[in-house]
């Protein structure tokens, strides 16, 4: 039988990893996948996508010490104290949970980017389909069966697997790390990634250690299929090559299996340093699905979301002091992010239910530090269905990476992440324009008039030109009406607002103008 043939009657064998447990290297779809290598661009940049699941509490992460009172008298039960808030250097309105002194310490390096309130409009409640919409970077309302990233590879690697492996690069394109295979990386015909099941077994696989087989004919049968499929699986080969390069990494990682991330992290880090070409790793942590007990009833600074926290914190600032160690540390830029946030309001249980936008973080040594985005509105009295306004939308995120940090063009980026959307100032030395404008957060550059109002009401806008949009939201964080979005010359603009049909009640207006953005609340008797 020739090569070929048996590698393509050998492709259910290989991608069960819970059958093949020595096998930590999980490829989908068919052989040609597993033997397919990855075709990398120009540069050298990677991309690591740290995964919160659950639904993480933006608002306890991030905490708006301009509004603590209101941010108190909504979490009565859980809101941390203002004394034990760690401050950002630069930023006195805004600081940081507590636990997360390892973010705070690289926030003050200027390494670290905190966005705010992201989301998108009219939020999924639910976690599989929320995890969906982030992965896939689709609307709300919209089924797409591939993800942002896979179609970023599809772009870069054409035709795939077609012609792969090949001398320029016999690495994966992506690899998940503790997770199976995701939506995220789901190409036009196949999933780009591989995964490696869990820390363990990845160190199984690298140091030759396999899981003992029965002394019986099944069992001789097992350890055969395991040796076959080890042997025609070349991407598990160059792992084990890349890993075994690396004989010492930072001695600050904490104890093995006591921080899953920091896990996680220590391998991607020795997966880059032993000269893998992979462009985008992913990790992840659950837990964060805090709906009870999400502090510690007699002090909110401890508990079960600060444990998660500073897992976080640690596996990130170590990740990142690794890094720093092997000498590769410019060459990684690091995204956390979460299926959605949680409600303003606690609940009666000491925990935060389904909520809309929470904070991203964007970490790495050619990040623009700072907090990118304003302190969330908290009302004064705040419901159980009140929701942080978004003020970014996560695909504008995405699509600011793969332009500023990969030089994806336009054309190719609005290909890619299925429309245009608005480029934030992430990445320095990207080779592109990249421009923070600074806005003073006492310039109001949206407003309506009247407010109150009854039927009707004028938006007026200022732009500096370029992409702008005006939206119209509930409290919900539903996108009600998209007022305007389109490319303008740099002036003041009006619009009306017909609310005629609407219910008396707040809503916002949300401005975006690349970086800029402003939300103000709308009042209707």
């Amino acid at each position: 039988m020739k090569r070929r043939a048996f590698l393509q009657n050998m492709s259910s064998l290989v991608v069960v990893p819970s059958l093949l447990n020595s096998i930590s290297v999980n490829a989908s779809n068919t052989m040609p996948m597993l033997a397919a290598l990855a075709n990398a661009d120009n540069t050298d940049r990677v991309l690591v996508l740290v995964q919160l699941r659950g639904g993480n509490d933006g608002l306890n992460m991030v905490i708006p010490l301009n509004q603590y009172t209101a941010y108190a008298n909504a979490r009565s039960n859980i809101a941390i104290k203002q004394s034990d808030v760690l401050t950002l250097n630069g930023y006195s309105q805004t600081g940081l949970h507590p636990a997360m002194t390892g973010l705070q310490q690289k926030f003050n390096e200027g390494k670290v980017k905190i966005i705010q309130s992201v989301g998108y409009p009219s939020t999924n409640f639910s976690h599989f389909r929320a995890t969906d919409i982030w992965f896939s970077a689709s609307d709300s309302n919209q089924i797409i069966s591939t993800g942002w990233a896979g179609r970023f590879l599809d772009s870069q690697y054409p035709n795939f697997p077609e012609g792969y492996p090949n001398t320029s690069m016999p690495d994966p394109l992506a690899i998940e790390i503790g997770s199976i295979l995701s939506l995220g990386f789901q190409g036009a015909t196949m999933n780009m990634s591989i995964s490696v099941s869990d820390p363990t077994n990845f160190y199984n696989m690298i140091n030759g250690v396999q899981d003992p087989v029965p002394n019986t004919p099944a069992g001789k049968e097992l350890a055969y299929v395991r040796t076959t499929a080890l042997q025609t699986n070349q991407y598990s080969l160059r792992i084990k090559e890349a890993a075994n390069s690396i004989v010492q990494q930072s001695p600050a990682y904490p104890v093995a299996n006591t921080n899953s991330l920091a896990d996680q992290l220590k391998i991607v880090a020795r997966l880059i340093a032993g000269g893998l070409k992979t462009k985008v790793y992913m990790v992840n942590l659950g837990g964060f699905d805090t709906h009870n007990s999400q502090v510690d009833a007699t002090n909110t600074s401890i508990g079960t979301h600060a444990n998660l926290l500073n897992k976080v914190s640690v596996g990130i600032n170590v990740f990142m002091e690794d890094l720093k160690f092997l000498n590769i540390s410019n060459r990684v830029v690091g995204m956390t992010f979460s299926e959605f946030g949680r409600r303003i309001k606690s609940n009666l249980s000491i925990g935060t239910d389904h909520g809309a936008s929470a904070p991203m973080f964007i970490f790495g040594d050619n990040v623009v530090g700072g907090v990118l985005g304003s302190n969330p509105t908290i009302p004064a009295s705040a419901t159980v269905n009140d929701n942080i306004p978004m003020q970014y939308d996560f695909r504008s995120v995405y699509a600011s990476i793969l332009e500023q940090w990969f030089g994806i063009n336009k054309t190719m980026l609005e290909t890619v992440m299925l429309k245009n959307f608005q480029s934030l100032a992430l990445i320095n030395n990207s080779g592109t324009d990249v421009k923070e404008i600074q806005l003073d957060n006492t310039k109001i550059i949206i407003s309506n008039y009247p407010n109150p109002f009854s039927g009707y009401t004028t938006i007026k806008f200022e732009t500096q030109g370029e992409h702008t949009s005006v939206e119209i939201m509930d409290t919900t964080g539903k996108r009600l009406l998209m007022l305007t979005d389109k490319e303008y010359e740099a002036g003041t603009y009006q619009l009306n607002f017909d609310a005629s049909a609407l219910s008396p009640g707040i809503y916002y207006a949300r401005l975006q103008n690349k970086d800029i953005q402003q939300v103000t609340a709308m009042l209707k008797k």
